[in-house]
This record gives C-alpha cells, structure tokens and sequence, in this order.
C-alpha cells in the first residue's frame, strides 16, 4: 500500500467541516476589520525567502524545499506566506492604494521538519498582513483579532507573550553585547548554539538544552536596551491592550525565527498541545518591504496554524449536514428520472442526493435515514413518487413533478 508521506496527511471529509467553521470564523472576524483575502503561488522565487526570511535562519538553513525548475531557477515551495504577500504588495503595485492594505490568507506550506503532533512537513496557516502603516494602533488591532478568532473557535487556555525587538540598530548593538556574553559561557552551550553564536545570537534563548537555559536567565535583554521611541511606541500597544481587556505577559526572551521582525512581537500559546504549544503569533516587520528593493514601508502581520488550532480546540461544534430530499427507486426503470429530478431539486435550492449504489429499497430507506433525509421520494412508474416525510413517517402518492413545489412549501431546514 502506497501511504502519504512522514509530516502530511489527509484532510478527510469528516474534518473537512471543522476546518470550513475555522475559515468562516476568521473571514467573519477579520473581513469585518477590512481585511481581504490573498493567495499567493504555492512556489516563489527562492531568493525571495533568502532575502526576506534571513540566510542565518533555520527555515532558509535547514528546512525549505527548494528545487530547479529545469530552466536553471531555483524554486522554493513557500515555508511562510508573510514574504510572499509583501511581493505581491509590490508587484502589483499596491501601494498606490489607500494605506494600510489589510489582507489575509489561508494557505499551505512546507517545511523540512521532523514531524511530531502540531508539527508538520506541510501544513495549512491563517494569517494577516496591515501592510503601510507604523501605528501601534496597527499591532494592537492584529493582536485582538488573533486573540478574537482563538476565541471565537474555541482555543483556550490561551497565554499571551509580548515583547520588543526595537530596530534594526537598536538590535545590532544588543547581538554584540550577546555575543560577548554568550563567549564568555560557551562552555556551558549546547553545540548548536555555540555553532550559530555569530550567525543567531538571539535563537539562544530558544533552546530546549537545561544548560543553556541556566546561562541565558542571566543573559542580557534587548526590552530593556530598546531606543526611546521604540520604548514609546511598545508602551502605546501595551495601553491597548489593557483599554482591550487582554492579559498578556511581558517576555523579553520571546524571539520569532524570522529576521524580517523589528519592534512589537507576540505569540499566543496553548497547554493543550503541549511541547509545540504555539497557536499563532506574529509581529511587526518594518524592514521587509525593503528587503525586497521596495520603498521603505512599515507592516505587522501574524500567521496561526490552522492544524494546532485544531488541536487546541477541544469541542468544536459542527452542524449535521443538511439533505432536504432523497431520490429513491422502487425499480431500476426509474433511474433517469430520479436523476432528473435529483438535479432539478438542487437548481431549485434543495440539497438533493440520489441513490446510486444499488441497494435495494429497504437499504435505501435505511441510507436515507442514516444521513438524515427530511424527505424520501420514491420514484415509481408512469411519473408517479411516493414521497415519505421522514420525519413523521407520513407518506402519500405524488406526481414526480409535484415533489419539489410541495417540499418548497412546507419549508427548507436551517
């Protein structure tokens, strides 16, 4: 048997509605704050991610899919959608419209990782861009958005971490006061930090290593080196915040594995996905555009795996799918005109289904009733249906063509 391979799977019909409800909720929340929707190609231009996402991180270093597309271009399927989104921003020339441009997406990505529950190889992730705007009114908007739609699917217990990055300068001078620090502990790293120590100081306080964690409690933090307008503007998100009731703790340890970040950053977490307990998080990234040799433009966005939201929603309730009417046959003969009125059924606005596997009328009664038909009709000869309310179990003689008018007028479910 050929299986899927390690790190994806099937989205099977019985959580395909879970995952629709998660979809509806966010174009319901996010729409409503302007947002619209972007897809971009499920492959870009892998200097896009190299330029964008950072050469020094793990996803360009270790983890891309990134292959030749047979005319000497190098192709990367998209580990992130962030990078992607400021290109299209770019290429088709939105920022001649009004700033900021809200988006948001639902896509895929792929990531050369190794898998474990909430972590995949290829993955689904909502997210939202505020792309032409530096308010910290932005942030804090992005933030309560992402804490609404948790809340709306119902992923809790949640925990809000916030911190700063402060600016690119600011961060250039703290990585060489890290860096110091981190030599004169060396050795007390863990291998992988020492390796990366000039390349990604600050992904030491990643690390899951009980020896480097005991180092990096004492290291220096960027939160209390931040430049004073950056200082300004992380205190206006924090009074946002508390004006939009939400808890959060301050986490000067709190570093996103993307180096396009700069100033405000976030991630919601959840218990119940235990050691990949991040839902979803995000930040402000006001150097990326240019990166991408477009003008200098400030932007904050988040991304939330739609499978870890899964996850972390205990109880999700679905609506039973909804059959108005089911074809049956009383004999083969019959079977164009069931499919005729099948179709004829679903054009008028009914969810229709027909029978076509053969069974015989007791099996189809009992197919009809497993799926939950409202009514049956059951199509005999010279154009005559029975049509059973199965409901009630009532049942009478009908023209074939008299079926859908009489179900339209005793009402369609909701």
């Amino acid at each position: 048997m050929i299986r899927a391979p390690r790190g994806t799977f099937d989205i099977l019909p019985e959580s395909h509605q879970r995952r629709k409800l998660l979809e509806s909720a966010a174009e319901r929340i996010l729409g409503a704050a302007g947002y619209r929707r972007i897809e971009t190609p499920t492959f870009e231009a892998t200097e896009l991610f190299a330029r964008g996402v950072g050469e020094a991180t793990d996803i360009v270093r270790k983890e891309m899919y990134t292959f030749d597309d047979g005319a000497g271009r190098s192709l990367t399927l998209r580990p992130e959608v962030t990078a992607p989104v400021c290109r299209a921003y770019l290429e088709h020339g939105m920022r001649k419209l009004p700033q900021p441009v809200k988006l948001w997406y639902l896509s895929t990505c792929f990531r050369a990782e190794a898998p474990q529950r909430g972590r995949y190889r290829q993955f689904w992730q909502f997210g939202a861009e505020a792309i032409g705007s530096d308010a910290p009114e932005t942030d804090g908007e992005l933030i309560v958005l992402l804490a609404d739609l948790l809340e709306a699917v119902g992923v809790r217990p949640t925990r809000l971490r916030l911190s700063s990055l402060g600016t690119p300068a600011t961060r250039a001078e703290y990585r060489e006061e890290l860096k110091a620090f981190l030599r004169a502990h060396e050795e007390q790293l863990a291998g992988d930090v020492r390796d990366r120590i000039d390349l990604n100081p600050m992904r030491a306080f990643d690390s899951g290593d009980a020896g480097t964690r005991a180092v990096m409690r004492d290291a220096p933090t960027l939160l209390d080196r931040l430049h004073p307008d950056d200082a300004e503007h992380f205190d206006a998100v924090r009074a946002l915040l508390d004006e939009a009731g939400l808890t959060y703790e301050l986490d000067p340890t709190l570093v996103r594995g993307l180096d396009y970040y700069t100033r405000t950053v976030f991630e919601f977490t959840s218990d119940a996905l235990g050691a990949q307990s991040g839902v979803g998080g995000g930040g402000r990234y006001d150097g990326l555009i240019e990166l991408l040799d477009g003008p200098p433009t400030p932007a904050s966005g988040w991304a939330a795996g739609v499978e870890r939201m899964l996850l972390a929603t205990s109880e999700l309730p679905t609506a039973p799918e909804l059959v108005d009417l089911y074809v049956a046959l009383a004999n083969r003969d019959g079977a164009r005109t069931a499919f005729e009125l099948a179709v004829d059924a679903r054009r008028a606005g009914l969810q229709a289904q027909q029978e076509l596997a053969g069974r015989s009328l007791k099996g189809q009664l009992r197919h009809a009733d497993r799926i939950g038909a409202r009514y049956v009709a059951i199509i005999g000869d010279n154009g005559v249906a029975t049509l059973k309310d199965m409901e009630s179990g009532e049942e009478h003689d009908t023209g074939v063509g008299d079926v859908i008018p009489e179900i339209l007028r005793a009402g369609t479910r909701t």
